[in-house]
């Protein structure tokens, strides 16, 4: 699959991959930072942004595209970094094709089985009538029902796009739905990445907890965990400094 994507920067390759109801518009401005000596490559994951939606949405396809991706680009080895759903397709990639990843950056999640937690959101998301719908307020008022905070309901909603004929998803959200159980998938035990990685955590987040570090470090033996105090799962975003300083420090080390 040919994914859509936006290159900033000259240097070695750097990827950087998006969660779920995500798309690279989320980090275009950590992008245009890391730009200043690396070239970046923002990615648009299948079923997500511009990129073209499939009936298949496993991390295996995800992987696959990657591959496609560096394949087209000529790109012998890269940093690769992934938030969330991101950072499982950034696991499952650099385990499968190692020799494609020089560092890796898992941001808040680990390698574990997740159980599902986004139906509320599949909820929300799938009752505004986009046939009805007059404007992104009109959207709004209705995710609040289900969505309280304000934060993730603008998030969630850059996923409308509007068109001649009003709204429509960029989102593939009935294939989301329907393979949302895949978005917990834990990676494979068999699994092993013996290059440096880098895992960050929210301080608040509860995505990876003390109990998984020795499952981490069973996959990634050559890893370290940094915790940013007060993020959330949205670490990039809320403490963009930090996370920042933990980045290029760890990959310019």
């Amino acid at each position: 699959m040919k994914l859509n994507y936006k290159e900033i920067g000259e240097g070695k390759p750097l990827i950087i991959l998006h969660g779920l109801f995500g798309s690279f518009n989320n980090w275009i401005s950590i992008g245009k930072s890391l730009a200043a000596t690396r070239k970046v490559y923002l990615i648009d994951q299948r079923n997500h942004g511009n990129s073209p939606h499939s009936d298949v949405f496993t991390y295996k396809a995800m992987a696959a595209d990657l591959k496609e991706f560096t394949e087209d680009h000529a790109i012998a080895e890269c940093d690769l970094i992934g938030h969330s759903l991101g950072g499982k397709t950034a696991m499952f990639f650099a385990t499968e094709f190692p020799s494609l990843v020089h560092k890796l950056i898992v941001v808040d999640i680990g390698p574990k089985q997740y159980p599902v937690h986004h139906d509320t959101i599949i909820e929300g998301l799938k009752s505004i009538d986009l046939a009805k719908l007059k404007s992104r307020t009109d959207a709004d008022n209705v995710l609040a029902q289900y969505v309280p905070l304000a934060s993730i309901r603008q998030f969630l909603l850059k996923n409308l796009k509007r068109t001649p004929e009003g709204f429509e998803w960029k989102i593939n959200l009935d294939i989301i739905e329907k393979e949302i159980t895949e978005v917990g998938k834990a990676l494979p035990s068999n699994a092993i990445f013996n290059k440096p990685t880098l895992f960050i955590r929210g301080g608040m987040s509860n995505y990876v907890l003390e109990d998984d570090v020795e499952l981490i470090n069973s996959h990634f033996p050559l890893c370290k965990l940094s915790t940013i105090k007060g993020a959330s799962h949205w670490v990039h975003a809320e403490k963009t400094t930090e996370f920042l300083h933990e980045v290029t420090q760890f990959l310019n080390d």
